[in-house]
């Protein structure tokens, strides 16, 4: 009789390490392990070796930082979605990804469940199940941190060298971190008393406004329908233009976020996230979107995106609300085409210039000087009075009743 699959989001760090000598301990198995790379870096060098021995019977590297990047970052920046006001995301929409990967690998390879090294404390284990479940509902899901006996980093450390296992932990970097293309987060250690200010070497990606230069820089961005299209006037794909947002924000030590935030399951959590490029590119955005959105569609898409930001956060990616708002934002993107300029000091993003051939400020009509021939102040009188007539006809009646 063949043995069961079971497909593993398989990342190479100390959880899922462990976890492919688990399942073939607990289950009669093969295990596939499949890493999805968002951005990673270095982190995916090793993991062909690491993987197969571990136990693994092979492993998928799937590269999907272009998808990642016009599918999920795109749509949620023409939201202009910010969870929390800080948190631009990086985590919560790279999950979704990942699971609809490891559901196309589970159905290549026939598997019967897919594996994820997710705890029960946090957001990813819903992000992850709630995306197979959309895409593959007949699919099982295997979650060891909610069934076995484990329960500290020390347990796991001892149960990889029981299994001659090179165990992937550095003393000196002792966060739980998750990178991609997008961001850098921190959380754990001293940062899980918000009491503490985070230590001056935690960034990884980031300067500090500190170490940032002591002079001014300046950057250009382009967007076509709410989209960047060029960096200082070079023309770039969708990965090289937050691999180069990424190095200019980081060195002026913009794209540091510090806060506490509420995680789905219940419970506050801290963390220090580093989104140098996802800084700028909001700032840049929000400020064509000034010139060029009218008030109503302006302030109806603010109230949209924090509802936005949640279904994200709480990996509802896949839902019918979600992709109805995006519909909404993509539209709303029309005549957000421009180029704005930005300027970087010491972790400030401050405004330098916008402009848009659809921008809606009319300088002859909003200038303090002599605009008669487009705006008639006495046209205001009759229009407070309608506007106010409401505010009016209520302290009328207040006065009647001796209120």
């Amino acid at each position: 009789m063949a043995k069961e699959k079971i497909v593993l989001a398989y990342s190479g760090g100390l959880d899922t390490t462990i976890i492919i000598p688990w399942l073939k301990e607990n289950y009669d198995c093969e295990v596939i392990a499949v890493a999805v790379d968002v951005g990673q870096g270095e982190e995916l060098s090793p993991l062909n070796e690491k993987a197969i021995k571990s136990g693994a019977e092979k492993i998928y590297i799937l590269d999907v930082r272009e998808q990642f990047v016009t599918d999920y970052i795109w749509p949620t920046l023409q939201m202009g979605a910010v969870y929390e006001k800080k948190y631009l995301l990086g985590t919560s929409f790279a999950r979704p990804l990942i699971a609809e990967k490891l559901v196309e690998i589970a159905k290549k390879e026939g598997a019967s469940s897919i594996c994820h090294g997710a705890t029960g404390k946090g957001n990813d284990q819903v992000r992850f199940e709630l995306t197979i479940k959309s895409l593959a509902p007949e699919m099982k899901i295997i979650a060891p941190w909610r069934v076995w006996d484990i329960k500290t980093r020390e347990e796991e450390v001892d149960y990889a060298v029981q299994r001659g296992l090179d165990v992937p932990v550095k003393k000196d970097r002792p966060y739980s971190m998750d990178r991609n293309l997008w961001h850098l987060s921190h959380e754990g250690c001293e940062l899980e008393d918000p009491a503490n200010e985070p230590p001056k070497d935690l960034c990884m990606i980031c300067r500090t406004p500190e170490q940032a230069p002591d002079e001014a820089e300046y950057v250009e961005i382009e967007f076509e329908k709410g989209i960047p299209v060029k960096v200082n006037g070079k023309t770039l794909g969708p990965i090289e233009i937050i691999e180069v947002l990424n190095d200019i924000g980081a060195r002026n030590g913009c794209g540091i976020a510090d806060l506490v935030e509420n995680r789905l399951v219940g419970m506050k959590s801290r963390g220090v996230y580093e989104t140098p490029a996802g800084a700028l590119l909001y700032e840049a955005h929000s400020i064509l979107e000034s010139i060029t959105l009218d008030r109503a569609t302006s302030h109806y898409k603010d109230t949209m995106a924090i509802r936005f930001s949640e279904l994200v956060y709480d990996g509802q990616w896949n839902c019918p609300l979600r992709e109805a708002m995006s519909a909404f934002a993509e539209s709303t993107q029309k005549y957000v085409t421009g180029n704005v300029k930005l300027k970087l000091y010491k972790g400030n993003i401050i405004p330098a210039g916008v402009t848009s051939k659809y921008t809606l400020y009319m300088e002859q009509i909003a200038t303090f000087g002599d605009s008669r021939e487009m705006y008639n102040h006495a046209d205001s009188a009759g229009f407070i009075n309608l506007f106010g007539l409401p505010m009016k006809v209520q302290a009328m009646m207040k006065e009647r009743i001796g209120e």
